[in-house]
């Protein structure tokens, strides 16, 4: 299980391009994938052994009438059946891992390039596309590097097919030869439709996703203007879309499935008819038609991935241009503005602007922890609420003394034990603000952006919580954006912002 627990350092990824950044995690990887490759080089190979077993014991036991050579060929014959079964589960556990080591590792990636820029990514991603991105895309990517395996064994195991075939006849290798290309050259319009088809069905879902985040989160404002039904019907008209989108990927996927065991079937019939016939001439025996038949029965399985490649591979390419796009997202990469902000390191910065989104812009730059009043709360208990992650009591009991949350807190039936519905909706808005708060705090961060923690409490109530945050976090750089008087008296720098400067 240790293998699959996150990395400490997931690496610097290639975002030059999609492709780079696919090669940095078979490269990631690269001793993992190089036992992938060499397990499934020997199992696909390995398939190739029972046709020439049994074609040699039709030869030697039926044909020659030597009983015990029929006998040691279907020994052998079982034996090999074991072995690529042991084969094929050493090949399939290590598969496994490279692609949950490749998902692993992008979710961290994202998820760690996300945090630092904080609310950049508001701004240029919707919550549904990064919903999207890290299911749909991560998986996606991860699946491809099942071409890192059974896709090289694939192609040795097709090379030797048609060495032995050349030995046999020259014409069915040929044959078998020029199939797997003809094969892709039909598959491949169908292919790159289903991928179209696949990125509207994608943009729509995110659309639906985001819309419906908007809905829950409005909900108390909808209702109060009377703007349920409209939203409702948007809504609805959105689903239906998304669900005519999705029947159409089915369609495409259906065909693109059939088209993926269909054709192989095809072409071992196509060569079936060959070999027949060549055997009635009498170029190719009994057995040689035999051996050849089973062989191109075999060769089904690489086809089949190499078709399944031809599907997955441009996928990955895709979703790893999503992934490079968020990875290449810069805090500078917004317009206008206020231009980069400077605070001080340790101190408490106060910043002032008349212009709330250019307060928010400017503290969006800063590599730390945002925590502002949009910040989501997690239903459950008030303890799991605001301690995300373990922490002592004594650690709880500094944060909610220096958030004035304690009262909040004493005020319930259970006290921390008590249950916060989704977004605190069980509580007033000064309480919600100040468990934020307290969350904030627990979180411990070298720089802290508290974005107007206090504006939904009173005089008094702020005056205090202005206190202790600068003693909680002395020697830590805190930034608070405010315009009140009372934090601006406790602060160490005053930042005033005005457009351009």
């Amino acid at each position: 299980m240790a293998r699959h627990a996150p990395h400490a350092d997931p690496g610097t990824p290639d975002v030059r391009s999609p492709a780079r950044y696919l090669w940095w995690l078979v490269v990631a990887q690269r001793r993992r994938v190089l036992a992938g490759a060499w397990w499934g080089s020997l199992w696909m190979c390995g398939l190739i052994l029972p046709p020439y077993l049994i074609s040699q014991a039709i030869e030697d036991g039926l044909r020659g009438g030597d009983r015990a050579a029929l006998v040691w060929w279907c020994v052998a014959l079982v034996l090999t059946a074991a072995a690529l079964a042991l084969v094929g589960i050493a090949r399939h556990s290590t598969m496994t891992l490279v692609r949950t080591d490749a998902a692993l590792r992008t979710a961290q990636v994202v998820v760690r390039h996300v945090t630092r820029l904080g609310g950049v990514v508001r701004r240029k991603l919707s919550t549904g596309e990064l919903t999207y991105l890290q299911n749909g895309d991560t998986q996606r990517i991860a699946h491809a590097l099942t071409s890192t395996g059974p896709g090289v064994g694939a192609v040795v195991a097709y090379a030797v097919t048609a060495v032995l075939l050349v030995r046999i006849s020259p014409v069915v290798a040929v044959v078998v030869l020029l199939g797997v290309p003809v094969l892709a050259l039909v598959t491949g319009p169908v292919l790159q439709r289903l991928h179209a088809v696949e990125s509207g069905y994608r943009h729509s879902v995110g659309e639906l996703s985001s819309r419906a985040g908007d809905i829950v989160g409005g909900l108390r404002v909808l209702s109060g203007i009377g703007g349920k039904p409209a939203f409702e019907e948007r809504f609805r008209r959105m689903s239906q879309d998304v669900l005519r989108d999705g029947y159409r990927v089915s369609t495409w996927l259906s065909w693109v499935q059939a088209l993926t065991w269909g054709l192989p079937a095809l072409f071992l019939a196509v060569v079936t008819w060959i070999v027949a016939r060549l055997a009635v001439s009498g170029a190719i025996s009994v057995e040689e038609m035999i051996a050849v038949y089973l062989y191109v029965t075999t060769l089904i399985v690489p086809v089949s991935f190499f078709v399944e490649g031809a599907d997955t591979i441009p996928r990955a390419l895709v979703s790893a241009r999503r992934v490079v796009d968020v990875l290449r997202l810069r805090p500078d990469e917004e317009d206008g503005g206020a231009g980069p902000l400077e605070v001080k390191t340790g101190a408490l910065t106060v910043v002032v602007s008349a212009n709330a989104a250019l307060a928010r812009d400017a503290v969006d730059r800063l590599p730390g922890v945002v925590a502002d009043n949009d910040d989501y709360l997690f239903p459950g208990t008030v303890r799991k609420a605001v301690s995300v992650t373990e922490h002592d009591d004594r650690a709880l009991d500094e944060a909610l003394w220096a958030a004035a949350a304690v009262d909040v807190v004493e005020a319930m039936p259970d006290g921390l034990d008590s249950r916060l519905e989704p977004q605190g909706r069980n509580v007033s808005g000064g309480q919600r603000q100040r468990l934020r708060l307290v969350r904030a705090l627990l979180s411990e961060p070298e720089l802290l952006v508290l974005v107007e923690p206090t504006s939904a409490l009173d005089a008094v109530t702020e005056a205090a919580v202005a206190r202790r945050v600068r003693e909680r976090r002395s020697g830590r750089t805190t930034v608070v954006v405010s315009s009140s008087p009372l934090w601006a008296g406790q602060a160490d720098q005053v930042v005033h912002l005005e457009t351009g400067r």
